[in-house]
């Protein structure tokens, strides 16, 4: 599997992965992504930020994309909760779809372990990775607890007004200072 940061030629190929993503969660009874979130205009902006990329298997197919967004992300400013780490040297994973073709392939795992790998290695500059998922989106928490993220609090209402997003953080390096 390889990551690849997607260009704007490959806008239709997200939108599609992310119109697959909120079937799968509608199917599951999951409510995320049912309204206005993720719209096109933030993929754009996503895309043109160098943030999306796609998830591609071996065989170069595309079978899933996320985005890794850099700090600061003021969907955290009203956390119910308290970070790991107090600094503005992190990174969001937002926008996790993995197409419905290949679910239950391990990529969102691989996906996972590689950006996790990658910012620990490569990005000493990032303190800390942080995630969050809809309360009722028990695949993404499995997910986010079995790649070792801690949670640590709640966001209400943040991307639509009644729902609860469940928020988790890893620290990605030893900490030396308080930032």
């Amino acid at each position: 599997m390889q990551l690849r940061k997607a260009t704007m030629t490959d806008f239709e190929t997200v939108m599609e992965m992310l119109r697959d993503g909120r079937s799968q969660l509608a199917e599951r009874g999951v409510e995320q992504w049912q309204g206005d979130y993720p719209n096109e205009e933030h993929i754009k902006e996503d895309i043109q930020h160098g943030w999306t990329y796609l998830v591609q298997a071996d065989d170069n197919q595309t079978v899933g994309v996320f985005a890794i967004v850099d700090a600061p992300d003021h969907s955290y400013d009203e956390l119910d909760g308290k970070w790991l780490l107090d600094t503005d040297k992190y990174q969001v994973i937002h926008r996790v779809a993995i197409h419905s073709k290949h679910a239950g392939h391990g990529y969102a795992s691989q996906l996972f372990e590689n950006v996790i790998s990658y910012v620990k290695t490569n990005r000493k500059d990032i303190k800390s990775l942080r995630i969050d998922t809809h309360e009722d989106n028990k695949v993404m928490q499995h997910l986010i607890d079995k790649n070792g993220f801690t949670r640590v609090g709640t966001l209400h209402g943040v991307y639509r007004s009644a729902e609860e997003s469940y928020v988790y953080e890893m620290i990605t390096q030893p900490r030396m200072d308080n930032n």
